[in-house]
């Protein structure tokens, strides 16, 4: 793994975020938004995390469709006024404490590319004997880790099934008014 690769992809992101937030124009902020999950998921794999790398672009993908069906719906007609202190003041109150807590996070994080390895070497050691599995990875996926496949896959099916929610074509109320045409 190049270090330069990760800095290059993690400075796409950021620029992609940038556009995403400054773009007047809704279609062009969904596509910047598109592509900063895109170089996130090459990221994974320079960082040989192929999982999340798959897991990151299969729920990019479907929140980007979601999000164009919704902008395509949408009426571009938008609201007269100036500026409202009360929603902007309430975004910042909802804000502080996860920016907090992310910086406080960050401080405690190990130094990139030095990782403390405590858990992995626990499932290395007695990975075999306490699952009895003879493929250690199968063995920690099924076992120390069950709960966690069983949420990936329940993110998986929960963003198909809201993506099939709103992509489909015909809702309730046209075979209702369908039925009472007939």
């Amino acid at each position: 793994m190049n270090m330069l690769d990760i800095q290059i992809l993690l400075i796409m992101m950021v620029v992609g975020a940038v556009i995403a937030v400054e773009s007047r124009n809704l279609l062009s902020a969904i596509v910047a938004v598109g592509l900063v999950g895109l170089f996130q998921s090459l990221a994974f794999l320079l960082l040989m995390a192929p999982d999340l790398a798959i897991v990151q672009l299969v729920v990019e993908i479907l929140g980007i469709v979601i999000l164009l069906r919704a902008t395509i719906k949408r009426d571009t007609i938008s609201p007269e006024g100036g500026f409202r202190f009360l929603p902007v003041f309430a975004g910042i109150v909802l804000a502080a404490p996860i920016v907090i807590a992310a910086c406080l996070t960050a401080l405690e994080l190990p130094a990139f590319g030095h990782p403390l390895m405590s858990v992995a070497k626990t499932y290395i050691a007695d990975g075999l004997a306490k699952t009895g599995a003879g493929n250690i990875v199968a063995g920690i996926i099924l076992d120390f880790r069950a709960y966690d496949t069983l949420g990936e896959a329940v993110v998986l099916f929960t963003a198909v099934i809201g993506a099939l929610a709103v992509l489909r074509k015909v809702g309730r109320k046209q075979k209702e008014e369908r039925s009472a045409a007939e």
